[in-house]
């Protein structure tokens, strides 16, 4: 199956001597799920969405079965409910292991060996495959390549480590974003997205708005509702630092370590009216939103999703109202920190940063 549609976003900022001025925003085209699979048996779609959606693709296949659960009327058992969680943790720990280490500077040969088997080993949690010994072993080699990466529970990564180096290059002062009030996106707004969603399609997620309040999901909405000494400015090291604390949550939650809660309702399913449903997930890069419609043979009316980056790229979400205003400083160093703040809201697809100075009229 081949689908042609934009997968990148142009960033243009703005300066006016050492100030960001404006922040241009040229979002991404989606695929169009309902022209695209209106009239096909939802069942048959299970084998299309990993192609289709390669990032989170196992938060897209429970959301998409979640949501169809719900339409029908269905509620899954406890232990599958388990093994979705487990499959959506691991995934979510994949993504921000490969952020935080991959497509940097290249890790030395011990790091890359323990990477790929940290990798390698997660893949086999999320894919339900292992049980009793043989689970406890890997989730056990899990913790310590984790350990062995400079992540711990703390937070706080290992001196002397890759992340600690990583760190300290960020925190120097050469990109100040703007303090906001925080604004996340939550259960909370589950129904309200959920119902336009079905009522409103793209016309609402392609630029989604919750009566003029465009909240940040993702990482750092997760750190900030559960970590009481979150600052109200969110740079590129504080985002760095809530993604280590999460790759060590998360680690303990397979460990079995519930207690630690995730600090969100990770997966949620919501029945609206006869053959609708939706869902909501928690994956990597933030809450990401499946709504179904089906007929009475259980054909796809309408298909609608809302991934995270819709929210964090919106033309005037979370990274403009960071950037615009902020001071930066000269030259390289103050451009570089400006790349890494676009790249710590971590889109799901590549971006294109453009820099240029403001024009007045």
């Amino acid at each position: 199956m081949s689908i042609a549609f934009r997968n990148e976003i142009d960033v243009t900022v703005a300066f006016e001597g050492n100030v960001i001025r404006a922040v241009e925003i040229l979002p991404r085209a989606r695929p169009p799920l309902t022209r695209l699979f209106a009239g096909k048996p939802a069942s048959s779609l299970l084998s299309v969405l990993p192609r289709l959606f390669s990032l989170c693709s196992a938060a897209h296949q429970v959301a998409f079965v979640s949501a169809v659960e719900a339409a029908r009327g269905e509620d899954a058992n406890p232990e599958v409910k388990q093994q979705r969680m487990k499959a959506v943790v691991a995934e979510r720990l994949t993504e921000l292991v490969r952020g935080l280490f991959l497509g940097r500077s290249a890790p030395d040969q011990a790091s890359a060996a323990i990477l790929r088997e940290l990798l390698q080993t997660l893949a086999v949690i999320g894919g339900g495959s292992s049980a009793g010994d043989v689970r406890r072993q890997a989730v056990s080699r899990i913790s310590t390549a984790l350990a062995s990466l400079g992540i711990s529970r703390d937070a706080a990564p290992k001196p002397g480590s890759a992340l600690a180096h990583q760190l300290a290059n960020l925190e120097d002062g050469a990109l100040a974003p703007v303090a906001l009030a925080p604004s996340f996106l939550s259960a909370a707004d589950d129904r309200d997205i959920a119902v336009r969603l079905i009522a409103e399609g793209t016309t609402f997620s392609d630029a989604p708005d919750l009566d003029g309040r465009i909240p940040e999901t993702g990482v750092w909405a997760r750190h900030s509702t559960w970590s009481a000494a979150t600052p109200d400015r969110g740079g590129p090291a504080e985002r760095l630092k809530a993604k280590i604390a999460e790759a060590g949550r998360l680690g303990a939650w397979l460990e079995g370590d519930e207690d630690r809660v995730l600090g969100e309702s990770s997966i949620e399913s919501y029945r609206l009216g006869a053959g609708q449903g939706t869902a909501a997930v928690e994956c990597a890069r933030g809450r990401l939103y499946h709504a179904v419609e089906l007929d009475r043979e259980g054909r796809i009316v309408r298909f609608e999703f809302l991934a995270p980056t819709e929210w964090n790229f919106h033309t005037r979400g979370p990274l403009v109202r960071a950037l615009e205003g902020a001071a930066v400083e000269d030259g390289l160093p103050g451009r570089e920190a400006v790349r890494a703040l676009v790249g710590s809201f971590d889109p799901c697809v590549g971006f294109n940063l453009t820099f240029r100075e403001a024009v007045h009229a």
